[in-house]
């Protein structure tokens, strides 16, 4: 065999496992509930503190803020989705009236609004809430967003509204109703 030819051959299985091993990790993932995104119908359980995975109640957030961190969780297995870190979510109540249709939308009846923790930027915790703004707030780079105006950016150097995740209520518990509204995570993916 010449050289061109073991090149050649080098150069097959190469791309071969570049393209093999990360669909293997997808399907690792996907085999892991943990893993998995946020699925409609999930729960939501306190990120951490006392409540640290507890179900999150309506009543447990504070009309007008500030937002509470939270995972999924899949209701029948009682599976928490913490394993993502795409999967951490920002619950906030919000008066209904002062929603752009956008946001109530993709709202609970009550104004409950869900957003992805993940700032648009570079990726950093959104983990604050500017009271005297109304705004979330990535301490990272000083992003912020403003909840009842479907994530847009009123601040920072974020590139893009933070993605919302649509909510319901279901039996008095706060629900996954859909998707993400746009890719989660920074500008580098």
């Amino acid at each position: 065999m010449s050289d061109q030819s073991n090149r050649r051959e080098v150069l097959k299985v190469a791309l071969g496992l570049g393209a093999t091993i990360p669909a293997l990790k997808v399907a690792a993932a996907s085999e892991d509930p943990a893993q998995a995104l946020a699925q409609p119908g999930d729960h939501f359980v306190y990120f951490s503190g006392d409540k640290q995975g507890q179900v999150v109640m309506p009543d447990d957030l504070p009309l007008g803020g500030p937002q509470v961190m939270v995972w999924p969780m899949d209701p029948k297995t009682k599976v928490v989705r913490n394993k993502a870190r795409f999967n951490l979510v920002l619950l906030i109540r919000l008066d209904p009236a002062k929603l752009d249709e956008q946001t109530r939308a993709n709202a609970a009846a009550d104004g409950v609004v869900a957003y992805t923790a993940i700032c648009t930027h570079q990726g950093c915790p959104v983990s604050m809430w500017n009271k005297a703004e109304g705004t979330l707030f990535c301490a990272c780079h000083s992003s912020q967003y403003k909840p009842e105006d479907y994530g847009k950016v009123v601040a920072g150097p974020a590139p893009r509204r933070l993605p919302m995740l649509p909510v319901k209520e279901d039996g008095g518990q706060i629900v996954v109703a859909g998707a993400f509204t746009s890719r989660v995570g920074d500008e580098k993916g």
